[in-house]
């Protein structure tokens, strides 16, 4: 079996699953996807569960936990973490108007799950479990419970500080409630006496550029202003409600009911693609007879501090974008890792859907044939056996070795050694400490960002955070042992590179953009910003474009605008050729226009279009065409040329900024 994934599936169409799939939390595991959601199953079981690698298509593997309470006819909202080879659930069981939020552990994604007989909540009504894990280590718990003392009374969401996986430390701090005649639930609710009921419900956060998202469901899915938001904190720690940005009037929910064609889209979780690059909201909405709840998914983004999702969508979309090479270790080989990989040393086999190193002596490398110096890598990793050893990745530079990290058992620490920039082959080294607890002999997920020389690491999403920029730029990872045997699963490489523009330099080369001379250009406040107004060109330009690519430009005007000055972005050149796509006034509107390569074209942008504000806008090219769209809406096509391999930032008589840029290859 080729191990390169190269996908079948050009678009997908939502729903992505028509059965049965209410309240969808996915957990992304060994670069696989788990979907578990709400309900007791035709097997008896609670919580079905579902399978994916490309998140489109889903294979059913029934429920999977045992109901704890034969009484209980309530099975709501399961959501599953991974830590340290356990998989732990949270989820609400309950009649329906008396509810509270249970755990429960398994040693495998598809269970089957055990209650650990864990009341984590006190309320009458608790709901809709979230943990979340902050950069600093710390759990909290985000759920929904009751306010009958608000001024717009009902379902509201709270946070507490987790002990440990299985204790709250029993202070819930209020999060969000309603505010807005968009979350009514009910006008008048029976069951509680007559009274107007809002809800606001099923918490997701998701911390970016040093805010916190936590998006929520609001309102009734009979009604056509149901939908789902989002609040922003800057801390975990606010004594006060976060800034809701949706009031339903001026500002919409991000994602909404469209009568006649999606009904109730709600209650969403997200997770990163399968490039590792774009994230994915994953929700439900009704399917056309109403007789159920399905699956959707659609893209994820942010323009500036606001966030977005390109749908509800209906119509085909672009599939998610595949890893420009990736390797489940399928096929049972035991002399070997198959097409892909060159094993430098040691005893390498595939077996158990993992890559083995059984040498216990010396060290051991197996190198991934594709090769990029702008690229996003995934893989987990284990010791098998080796009391003294150690396992980890080495990053390379033809044979040039440039880093390379081991977690070692017997010191249970991570080591980092590399060649630092302007090093002169120098070595440097860094330690980590491990938790106490923390098992080798479990996998553990390692990401590897490289980028302009600059390369990051981080070890199962928040333990390990480390950057640095090298005396070259790596172009290959290699799996790595030493002294031990181990294993590997979930190989993923994706080319591209993304800029957040959040580091501490302020000058753009320090990223490899070039100015040609101009001083224009800074990194201030998390963009890049153009800080002259003067009627000429000024451009900046960074190489990385793939052959095939998508390319994500956030950008907005921050100055007057008069005639013809405006800013914009240069899709793909090839030296001083290739197209200008620029943001103008034109009449009371603004426009996109397109011109210098090919006959000028004018997009026009929405009505509501806001220049001062940020926008983003995407660029997908295969052979000398792109497809323009900003936001969710498609402009249109122009050319570029074939060779293109440049992403150019421009602007002409105003003062700009953006705060995004990524490629990713396609």
């Amino acid at each position: 079996m080729k191990p390169e994934v190269v996908t079948s599936i050009q678009s997908y169409v939502n729903p992505v699953l028509n059965r049965p799939c209410a309240d969808p939390f996915v957990l992304k595991h060994l670069n696989e996807y788990w979907c578990y959601s709400t309900g007791i199953q035709p097997d008896g079981r609670c919580f079905g569960a579902f399978h994916s690698r490309d998140l489109v298509n889903w294979r059913a593997l029934g429920g999977v936990i045992e109901p704890v309470d034969p009484s209980a006819v309530c099975y709501w909202a399961p959501e599953v973490i991974y830590d340290n080879g356990l998989f732990i659930m949270y989820y609400s069981v309950g009649d329906g108007d008396h509810m509270n939020i249970r755990v429960a552990t398994a040693t495998q994604p598809p269970g089957p799950f055990e209650d650990v007989g864990v009341h984590l909540t006190g309320e009458d009504f608790a709901i809709d479990p979230h943990p979340f894990r902050d950069e600093n280590g710390t759990w909290y718990l985000f759920y929904a419970t009751d306010f009958l003392q608000h001024t717009h009374i009902g379902t509201g969401i709270v946070c507490d500080v987790m002990l440990d996986f299985y204790r709250l430390k029993g202070e819930p701090r209020t999060i969000t409630r309603a505010l807005y005649d968009w979350q009514v639930f009910d006008p008048e609710r029976q069951e509680r006496g007559g009274v107007r009921w809002h809800t606001v419900e099923g918490p997701f956060v998701i911390c970016r550029k040093g805010l916190y998202y936590q998006m929520f469901s609001g309102g009734n899915w009979k009604n056509q202003s149901y939908g789902m938001a989002y609040a922003l904190s800057d801390t975990l720690r606010a004594n006060g409600e976060w800034k809701q940005i949706a009031d339903g009037e001026r500002i919409l929910p991000i994602l909404r009911t469209i009568p006649d064609e999606v009904i109730g889209p709600g209650h969403n979780s997200a997770v990163r693609g399968p490039d590792n690059v774009q994230p994915y909201c994953i929700y439900h909405r009704w399917a056309s007879n109403l007789a159920e709840r399905v699956l959707a998914i659609d893209r994820l983004d942010w323009a500036g501090e606001r966030l977005i999702v390109i749908g509800p969508t209906s119509t085909p979309q672009p599939a998610p974008g595949a890893p420009t090479f990736a390797d489940f270790f399928d096929e049972h080989l035991e002399n070997g890792l198959g097409i892909g990989w060159l094993p430098v040393s040691g005893h390498w086999s595939i077996r158990d859907n993992a890559a083995r190193q059984q040498r216990l002596e010396g060290t051991a490398e197996a190198k991934c044939m594709i090769e990029s110096s702008q690229f996003i890598s995934e893989v987990s990793l284990k010791l098998v056996d080796g009391d003294s050893g150690g396992v980890g990745i080495r990053l390379y530079r033809e044979d040039n070795l440039l880093l390379t990290l081991q977690l070692n058992k017997v010191e249970n620490m991570c080591s980092i050694k590399w060649q630092p920039d302007g090093g002169f082959h120098t070595l440097s080294e860094q330690q980590f400490a491990l938790p106490n607890d923390f098992r080798m002999d479990a996998y553990h997920l390692l990401r590897v960002e490289a980028d302009s020389g600059w390369v990051r690491v981080v070890l199962d999403d928040q333990l390990i955070r480390w950057k640095q920029r090298l005396i070259e730029s790596p172009r290959s990872v290699a799996l790595y042992t030493s002294q031990a045997s181990a294993a590997f699963r979930g190989f993923a490489f994706t080319q591209g590179w993304q800029d957040l523009f959040t580091g501490a330099e302020s000058n753009p080369s320090a990223l490899s953009w070039i100015t040609d001379g101009e001083d224009s250009w800074v990194l201030a406040e998390k963009e890049l910003l153009h800080t002259r107004r003067e009627r000429r060109q000024s451009i900046i330009t960074k190489a990385g474009l793939p052959d095939s690519y998508e390319l994500v430009i956030n950008v907005r005007i921050s100055s007057e605008v008069v005639a013809d000055e405006g800013c914009g972005f240069f899709p793909g050149l090839d030296g001083d050729s290739g197209p200008l796509l620029t943001i103008e006034k034109l009449g009371e509107g603004w426009v996109l226009r397109c011109g210098r390569y090919d006959p000028d074209q004018t997009f026009y942008l929405p009505d509501d279009f806001d220049p001062f504000a940020y926008n983003q806008f995407r660029v997908r090219k295969r052979l000398d065409q792109i497809v323009i769209q900003h936001e969710s809406k498609i402009l249109g096509t122009a050319r570029v040329p074939s060779g293109a391999s440049t992403v150019g930032l421009y602007a002409f008589g105003v003062t700009a900024a953006f705060d995004m840029v990524r490629v990713t290859a396609v």
